[in-house]
């Protein structure tokens, strides 16, 4: 060994050896393991707590989650036993038309079998086909509204049927109550109006009895008779419907053919008069009303009658179809007569009300109890020297209880 491979001590120098270096470079590693050893131990601490943070916010949720589901089984009792409760009766009518379920109150009215049935069938079995004006008719003679609502998202829908048998029959009550106070107020005009006729009748008739009566004044006579007897005929007509209220018997009546029928009736008159009459339906002509036909087209008369009678000589005559909304329809009877002024229009409408000499003042006021009695109504628009437009408002005969039991089938 020379001597600058010796130290001052005489050790071998360090440097370069290998021995030296591999320890060195185990040192480095070692060092570094540490590091990462600590990094991965501080890593799985971060995790642990996340991991804890995760599990205890799922507990939480799941807790709210079983809170949520006890709470809508707690509502979903709650309504159970409402429905189940209820007086009205509620069926649920599924997608493919067959009821799915039913509360005591709906078979009570029903009868059974109703689940699994399809609600067409419950239909033919217990509803009376020919019904009873603007409610359904059970075949025992029960009345019953329907109503429907549909199941959201679902397909199908929710059927609510109320009895309304003895709401139906204290309206009636009340409605004919109203009618006999009615007469009662009416009854001295009446005695008015029935004894000025039935006195020109006696005196024509008393005419009749003398024996140098030539034939031409006699048939004259006879015609004056004939003419106040009809007259007294038409006041009694009219009390008895004011007085009967409600519609009696009901069918289906196309608007169209009640339109023809009114214009029929009163164009014989109109062209006596000179007057022009225009119709127009607005393709409304198949648009049913459910009406007593006889009573219905008299009141509408009444009205087109007064309409030309208000003109006079010449004017124009305009009998439309009108549709407010879905659920109506107007006949709408428009002239070019001298309008009313708002005082007259007032009372238009009261019994042994008018403003002709030969009038009996019951015309208006049976066209407004004929309305009512369809559940419709009478609007009155006039401006004087201009015209008057009376609108017979009247509720489609495919009522909603209709349509809703179509729906549901």
């Amino acid at each position: 060994m020379s001597g600058a491979e010796m130290t001052a001590e005489g050790d071998p120098d360090p440097q370069g050896d290998p021995q030296v270096e591999q320890q060195k470079e185990l040192e480095a590693a070692f060092q570094a393991f540490n590091r990462l050893s600590e990094q991965l131990t501080e890593s799985y601490r971060d995790l642990e707590q996340q991991v804890a943070a995760l599990t205890s916010e799922l507990e939480r949720s799941r807790a709210a989650h079983s809170e949520e589901l006890a709470e809508k089984e707690r509502l979903a009792e709650r309504l159970e036993r409402l429905v189940r409760a209820l007086p009205a009766g509620v069926v649920v009518v599924g997608g493919f038309g067959a009821v799915e379920e039913a509360n005591p109150a709906a078979r009570e009215l029903l009868g059974e079998p109703l689940e699994g049935q399809p609600w067409a069938a419950v239909i033919a079995r217990a509803f009376d086909p020919q019904g009873s004006g603007y409610d359904l008719r059970l075949r025992d003679g029960r009345l019953v509204n329907l109503a429907t609502c549909p199941l959201g998202n679902e397909p199908g829908q929710i059927l609510l049927l109320t009895d309304v048998t003895a709401d139906r029959a204290q309206q009636e009550r009340d409605h004919h109550q109203k009618r006999l106070l009615a007469m009662g107020e009416m009854a001295a005009s009446l005695a008015h109006q029935v004894r000025t006729p039935l006195s020109s009748a006696l005196l024509y008739a008393g005419h009749l009895r003398r024996t140098d009566l030539d034939e031409q004044r006699r048939q004259a006579a006879a015609e004056k008779i004939t003419s106040r007897l009809q007259r007294l005929e038409k006041l009694v007509n009219d009390m008895l419907i004011f007085a009967r209220g409600g519609i009696g018997g009901a069918e289906r009546l196309p608007a169209g053919e009640f339109l023809g029928a009114v214009a029929g009736g009163v164009a014989g008159e109109a062209e006596q008069a000179g007057v022009e009459l225009v119709t127009e339906t607005h393709g409304l002509e198949e648009a049913e009303l459910r009406c007593n036909r006889e009573l219905l087209t008299s009141a509408a008369l009444n009205l087109a009658n007064n309409a030309v009678q208000s003109m006079g000589e010449g004017g124009r005559l305009r009998l439309s179809l009108v549709s407010p909304d879905s659920d109506y329809v107007d006949l709408e009877v428009a002239d070019t007569g001298p309008g009313i002024d708002d005082e007259v229009r007032q009372r238009l409408f009261e019994p042994f009300f008018t403003t002709r000499s030969g009038g009996t003042g019951l015309g208006l006021a049976v066209v407004q109890a004929v309305a009512r009695a369809h559940h419709g109504e009478v609007l009155v628009e006039s401006e004087p020297g201009v015209g008057s437009t009376f609108r017979l408002r009247l509720p489609l005969g495919l009522g909603e209880h209709e349509q809703e039991e179509n729906d549901g089938a």
